[in-house]
């Protein structure tokens, strides 16, 4: 339960609401503490103003009549009438300015929001049920009540205030109905994520008339995403996380996070990890590692264009070019740059390491800082596009699955005939004809662009949404061939994924967010590997392409055993409502 910003819950608390009166429109506490500024009988800005102007005029006085001191070696200690009265008036008007600025400065640094243990003191008085009389996304107002504390008092219980003031709340909703407060600036304008949230949530209820009731709001950090994962939050949805495996991969066993709402993807892929398991495992070889950013760039003719490619191609100034790339970043290392010409047109595909990170910011920074140094010699160089798709980001591509961009991994193991007659359901002949006809052959006839697999996908996106990588990166990322062949005399069989373009970090984004990084953890590949920077995303990719052969291998075993129609129609078919839940 958030209960940042909320005021102590006490009896005297709820004696002070009684005695609150409205003053054109403020509510103003009759009882409120005396403060610094009612030592005069003047307006506050006036007090200010008097006890400014006295400070700094005593302490000009009793630096001058020091210095006059110390310049006639009169002793500090011996002082006159006026100078006793001046070290008083400093007294007085320091404790007044202390009072009225530094108090609230403290206080305002103490009580920023984001410090959760500051209210630690409320824990005795909080009740952990829920006693809401409507859904969250009815209203605003989703704390639980709190009861007031019991006291020898015959008085009344007082029904203890809401931790936001619904009046207030009630002015700021009808202001965003309005169109009078932008909905993007709540966060700002109230300095609380979560309060933001829920009164953006209630303005959308009213604008647009429908009900967000089954959308979670309790529950999310919303400090965490801000600037950083998601605007104008309304809630958050739910998407289970089940776990495969053991995954048996490189002489180390790893339980697969999956968030996925598929029913029989998680089963399926642990009964691929049991078999891969129980043959002994499974191994991987990462390639490369080198993310990929394509900048396009004009000139006035394709001569121009040509005379820069030779320019960035020629391998006397890539040492250059390195330089200027690197030191943007302490882990973004220049690898390579290749080019390519449409007419005038000029793409330069850059490809760098980038630690732990997925690194698209990263190399996106290092990137521009060529193109700056690049106008000097090439003043008449235009850039039309910081990305000119030839990267390629999230779309399907061939340079994607022919160079390579992120990680590109290969897995491979052998699985013994028993395991595949025994847990697998199937032969080892039968296997190899279905990925023959459908991965490959079906694959090409359908004019596929690195489709050549069974359900790539499903598995990249169920570890990708767990581990709070970039979902729409899947496009790319699933980019896979399946093989499968006999050996051992045609009793084992051997299955492999290729992988060119993981694209896969362990810092940044969504991994950071608790959940997500709760996922990382349970790999063992949380944040920045900081004996090998890379070494965590590398390995992360590696249990990507093991967790799709794991994948394959099940499913490609239920169609050719026939058992796909039938375990989806037992598994993935509900006859509930869970709308209605």
């Amino acid at each position: 339960m958030d209960v940042r910003r909320r005021e102590p819950v006490s009896v005297g608390s709820i004696k002070a609401n009684a005695n609150r009166k409205s003053l054109g429109g403020v509510n103003v506490d009759v009882h409120d503490p005396i403060k610094a500024s009612d030592a005069l009988p003047l307006p506050l800005y006036l007090a200010n103003a008097v006890f400014f102007g006295v400070f700094f005029s005593v302490v000009y006085f009793l630096l001058t009549r020091w210095r006059e001191k110390i310049r006639t070696s009169t002793p500090l200690h011996v002082v006159t009438l006026s100078e006793i009265a001046a070290i008083v008036t400093f007294l007085g008007s320091f404790i007044y300015l202390l009072g009225f600025f530094g108090i609230d400065f403290v206080q305002g640094i103490i009580a920023r929001p984001g410090h959760d243990n500051e209210w630690d003191a409320e824990d005795d008085i909080i009740v952990k049920d829920d006693a809401r009389a409507v859904p969250c996304g009815a209203a605003v107002d989703c704390a639980p009540s709190v009861p007031v504390v019991a006291v020898a008092s015959p008085k009344p219980k007082v029904p203890v205030p809401s931790p936001l003031s619904s009046e207030e709340d009630e002015e700021i909703i009808k202001s965003v109905v309005a169109g009078a407060i932008p909905s993007y600036s709540l966060e700002s304008r109230l300095g609380d994520c979560k309060r933001a949230a829920a009164i953006r949530r209630e303005a959308l209820q009213r604008m647009t008339g429908r009900s967000l009731d089954g959308l979670p709001l309790e529950g999310l950090d919303y400090e965490s995403i801000l600037g950083q994962c998601c605007e104008m939050p309304v809630g958050y949805v739910q998407i289970p996380v089940g776990i495969a495996g053991p995954l048996l991969l490189d002489g180390r066993e790893y339980s697969i996070p999956m968030a996925t709402t598929e029913g029989c993807l998680v089963a399926s892929t642990n009964r691929g990890c049991k078999a891969i398991y129980a043959s002994g495992g499974a191994t991987s070889v990462l390639l490369r590692d080198a993310m990929t950013r394509a900048p396009v760039v004009r000139f006035g003719t394709a001569k121009r264009a040509a005379e820069l490619m030779l320019f960035l191609e020629n391998p006397l100034n890539f040492d250059t070019l390195s330089v200027v790339f690197n030191k943007t970043s302490r882990f973004g290392r220049l690898q390579s740059i290749k080019c390519a010409i449409a007419g005038k047109n000029l793409y330069i595909r850059f490809s760098c390491s980038t630690g732990d990170a997925m690194g698209m910011n990263m190399i996106s920074k290092g990137v521009q800082n060529v193109l700056d140094f690049l106008q000097t010699d090439f003043p008449d160089m235009e850039t039309i596009g910081i990305s000119g798709n030839y990267c390629s980001d999230k779309k399907p591509a061939a340079v994607n699955w022919i160079e390579g961009r992120g990680k590109s991994v290969v897995c491979e193991a052998i699985i013994k005939e028993e395991v595949v007659k025994k847990v697998l359901k199937t032969n080892v002949a039968a296997l190899v004809e279905l990925n023959m006809l459908k991965n490959l052959t079906g694959s090409a006839m359908a004019g596929a662009l690195g489709g050549f697999n069974a359900h790539a996908s499903n598995i990249v996106s169920a570890v990708y949404i767990a581990t709070g990588q970039d979902p729409a990166q899947n496009v790319e990322s699933s980019h896979c061939i399946t093989m499968m062949e006999a050996v051992n005399d045609g009793k084992d069989l051997h299955i492999s994924v290729t992988m060119p373009s993981i694209e896969v970090g362990t810092v940044g984004g969504g991994t950071q967010l608790a959940s997500q990084s709760a996922c990382l953890n349970l790999l063992g590949v949380k944040g920045a590997n900081k004996e090998s920077p890379g070494m965590n995303a590398r390995q992360l990719a590696a249990i990507v392409a093991g967790s799709v052969l794991a994948g394959e291998l099940s499913l490609m075993s239920a169609i050719a055993a026939g058992q796909l129609v039938r375990s989806h129609m037992k598994y993935n078919r509900s006859s509930k409502d869970v709308s209605k839940a």
